[in-house]
């Protein structure tokens, strides 16, 4: 691994399990009294070029210590609402605010990003270099840690999720639920403040998934989780939100 000397004192650590994010996790969710949301969406309305509104006036918060799933059937704009929250497309009207921030530019949107735990739903989307560890390293050597420090958070992320064996392996040939776990690693490496899981479940054999569940329950990270498995969903969130009609409600349980 390279990369260039770091600030010193490297990245905070992860919470220790069960503790959550900062402040640690509300029970049920809800607002932390004094603080922003995490995500607030504002009259959101996105579409693609020449298109009909695929969004139309969304509005949504997740707040501090809230564990939240998002449902709509197939080409509802779930991942298209996840997309707007990362930046990686900008809506027609509304403003869409991470941390208490309004989101103008692509420089706010860079800051934010690594706190925001982001999954992809195809763990090739974001898995790029030749080995586990190489792509556990990338994120903290391009925030400035030095290698060392990245060394450090490797080895402590791999233990974390049970992956020490998988530390020299190249990343694509491992199996898919592997490879998801492992893009789960490259975002914890980051110190996120919220994770956002976009279908986490897609590819994972029952042992994976198992997995995936005692990691996210150990974590007590807030987060917005985009499923069809509602199995997993009832298991990770404590809230519930339906997109319908390029917009959001809430639901009391999911049906």
């Amino acid at each position: 691994m390279r990369g260039r000397p770091g600030p010193g004192g490297g990245l905070p650590p992860l919470p220790p399990p069960g503790e959550g994010g900062p402040g640690g996790a509300l029970p049920g969710g809800g607002a932390r009294a004094g603080r922003p949301p995490l995500i607030e969406l504002a009259g959101v309305t996105f579409g693609w070029k020449g298109g009909p509104p695929v969004l139309e006036d969304l509005w949504l918060r997740v707040e501090e210590g809230q564990m939240a799933a998002l449902v709509g059937g197939n080409g509802a704009g779930k991942t298209t609402l996840l997309s707007l929250v990362m930046g990686l497309i900008r809506p027609r009207a509304g403003t869409v605010s991470v941390f208490g921030r309004p989101m103008i530019s692509e420089r706010d949107f860079r800051q934010v990003r690594p706190r925001l735990g982001f999954v992809f739903q195809d763990a090739d989307d974001q898995l790029f270099c030749p080995t586990v560890a190489d792509d556990i390293a990338f994120g903290p050597l391009n925030l400035g840690a030095s290698p060392d420090e990245a060394e450090a958070v490797v080895s402590e992320i791999l233990d974390r999720l049970g992956l020490a064996a998988l530390r020299d392996r190249v990343t694509h040939d491992l199996s898919g639920g592997e490879k998801r776990l492992v893009a789960l690693g490259t975002v914890l490496a980051l110190r996120p403040r919220m994770l956002i899981l976009d279908e986490p479940t897609n590819f994972l054999d029952r042992k994976a998934r198992a997995r995936l569940l005692a990691i996210l329950g150990e974590l007590g990270l807030p987060r917005l989780v985009v499923s069809h498995d509602f199995g997993f969903l009832r298991e990770t969130c404590t809230s519930f939100l339906e997109l319908e009609g390029g917009r959001v409600r809430p639901l009391e349980v999911l049906p």
